[in-house]
């Protein structure tokens, strides 16, 4: 195990998540091939989303797992066995801007629709349905996963009916390629 501090378990006991890219040929099957990899070594895809670049004939995944410095350097050497494979890189250590999407469904009568309605606006979601009939609204908010948590946390007390998030998407800062 390495002596780095981010690759070991933190002070609440779980373990550092590694964010990485990887570029591969944008065709069938790709995907299904790096999911298997990782099911087939036990590793768990924490977040995963994919699609293609600035060039058409190249997809990204950016994948977000779990683990120590072993585990990262194990699906990075699987990883780069897969023949379709062009790139990997690890951006645990990097400058991120990234994000996620959430849509929620919560059921919105008229005694707390303004209330779900503020609480939207502080996290600079929007409400993207309202369904007065059905007493339902889907809101929608973007930011890091901290503030997709803090967002879901502040509806607890209201029913929510669906949720479907993204994955984590990420770009590098400045010149270098992510």
């Amino acid at each position: 195990m390495s002596n780095n501090p981010h690759s070991v378990k933190n002070g609440n006991g779980s373990l550092r998540k590694h964010t990485i890219s990887v570029l591969v040929e944008n065709k069938p099957g790709v995907l299904a091939r790096v999911s298997s990899l990782f099911a087939r070594r036990g590793f768990n895809i924490a977040s995963l989303a994919v699609s293609s670049t600035e060039d058409s004939e190249i997809s990204r995944m950016t994948i977000v797992t779990q683990g120590d410095e072993g585990h990262l350097e194990q699906v990075i050497k699987q990883l780069n066995k897969l023949i379709d494979v062009i790139t990997i890189l690890d951006h645990t250590e990097d400058d991120l801007i990234s994000r996620e999407v959430a849509l929620v469904k919560v059921h919105a009568t008229v005694d707390n629709r303004s209330e779900i309605m503020q609480l939207a606006t502080v996290f600079r979601g929007e409400v993207v349905s309202l369904s007065p009939r059905e007493e339902t609204m889907i809101l929608e908010v973007t930011g890091e996963e901290d503030k997709i948590e803090a967002f879901l946390e502040s509806l607890s007390k209201f029913k929510v009916i669906e949720m479907v998030r993204t994955g984590k998407i990420a770009l590098v800062r400045g010149k270098r390629m992510t």
